[in-house]
């Protein structure tokens, strides 16, 4: 079966953008030069442009046109940002992944409720039994690149600042540790999905553009599960890498 025209026109840019021919920041062959440029319909151009900006490597600017886009990936490395070194010391686990780019969190909100039925069993509770919700969103570089909700058993951490907006250096990983119950294995699963309407709105995301879900499961030393977190990214921002010994 023959590649439709737009497919192949938007192979070619992809092809001119992974390349560097077409540098962050430069301008994208409109619509009407497209249809110029491939004697096609304007439909098929504007499908074309589509792709790119579904694939995240175009935004559109207003007044400006449709351009490659400029944010550099998020090199996520999982085993330096997780390691005690890190949050023990009081610093914040994204430190290991910005290189000092300007990092925030907005919509941030800490609340005690239900245990969640697909979070409990991870976490050894019953469904009804309370637990710490930490739900907020980071932006880097004044965009948002990842929602993150994190469950801590109530039982656990209860009167502690991991119950407050700001849980202090370190994180809540450094607050547990000053529990007794500080982390020392983790597990992520790792997948890639399409977002659920509210996550594309959060995220700001191109219509068919997908995210990776992380959920990480953190334990103590006795191997109590103290946390669950899940992670949403917006799968254009990131690169994920992990190292290990062989």
């Amino acid at each position: 079966m023959p590649t439709p025209p737009y497919r192949l026109i938007a192979d070619e840019l992809r092809r001119r953008i992974l390349s560097g021919e077409l540098a962050p920041g430069d301008t994208v062959p409109g619509e009407n030069a497209l249809v110029a440029q491939y004697s096609v319909a304007a439909e098929t151009a504007r499908k074309a442009l589509g792709v790119l900006a579904a694939e995240g490597l175009t935004e559109a600017r207003r007044g400006s046109g449709t351009r490659v886009r400029e944010f550099r990936p998020i090199l996520r490395q999982a085993t330096k940002r997780l390691a005690a070194a890190q949050w023990a010391q009081g610093r914040s686990i994204w430190q290991a992944d910005l290189d000092q780019r300007p990092m925030s969190v907005d919509s941030l909100t800490v609340t005690e409720q239900p245990c969640p039925e697909h979070v409990a069993a991870a976490l050894g509770l019953e469904p009804t039994e309370p637990v710490w919700v930490r739900d907020r969103r980071y932006l880097v570089e004044g965009q948002a690149v990842m929602l993150s909700t994190s469950y801590l058993p109530a039982r656990l951490v209860a009167g502690s600042a991991i119950t407050a907006p700001d849980p202090g250096p370190g994180g809540i990983y450094a607050r547990l540790a000053e529990l007794g119950l500080g982390p020392v294995r983790f597990r992520e699963q790792v997948r890639a999905r399409m977002p659920l309407p509210d996550e594309a709105a959060a995220l700001g995301l191109a219509l068919g553009a997908p995210v990776v879900l992380i959920v990480r499961y953190a334990y103590s030393e006795d191997g109590l599960p103290v946390e669950v977190n899940e992670m949403v990214l917006d799968a254009s921002r990131y690169l994920l890498e992990w190292e290990f010994p062989a």
